[in-house]
């Protein structure tokens, strides 16, 4: 049984479709779906990044926020806040992404370090209490996946609502 752990913040270099920082912990409350991609890496174009949209427009926004997560570990020259900036503007990408801050010790960028992912797509749920509740590594089942994030927000509400009763 793996034990639950709370989700380190984001180090973030840029924030795209957001007026402000977002802090994990300012988030709590919510179910967080962190979802991971290089625009360079074909399982994110065909997988991720069409999920994570499927996600966003299927969850309501005071359950669930969707985050995108660009971690540039390969092809660093290549890819710039610029390059990052016209795919999410081809995608039509809505939801928060945050281009990962790059670690000038190692090519792994420090969010990706962070979480301990091993490449992309990764895919990590935070429940609404700020745990990390699934970390994924590829593809997901789309029903899979739904059916986890619909369970952390009843079983978040089932925990508030016992809380709530016992004060």
């Amino acid at each position: 049984m793996t034990i639950a752990t709370y989700a380190p913040e984001l180090l973030v270099q840029t924030w795209f479709n957001t007026d402000r920082p977002l802090l994990l912990s300012g988030l709590r409350g919510r179910v967080v779906v962190l979802a991971a991609f290089q625009v360079l890496c074909p399982n994110s174009i065909g997988n991720a990044i069409p999920q994570a949209r499927r996600i966003f427009e299927t969850f309501e926004p005071q359950d669930v926020t969707v985050i995108g997560l660009h971690a540039t570990f390969e092809h660093h020259d290549a890819i710039s806040a610029a390059v990052l900036k016209a795919f999410i503007h081809e995608y039509r990408l809505k939801f928060p992404i945050a281009l990962d801050q790059p670690n000038p010790t190692s090519p792994i960028p420090h969010t990706m370090e962070r979480y301990k992912m091993r490449g992309t797509p990764s895919l990590v749920l935070i429940d609404r209490m700020g745990l990390v509740r699934k970390h994924a590594f590829g593809a997901v089942d789309d029903l899979r996946i739904g059916a986890e994030i619909g369970a952390l927000t009843q079983e978040s509400d089932a925990v508030a609502l016992t809380r709530n009763s016992a004060a």
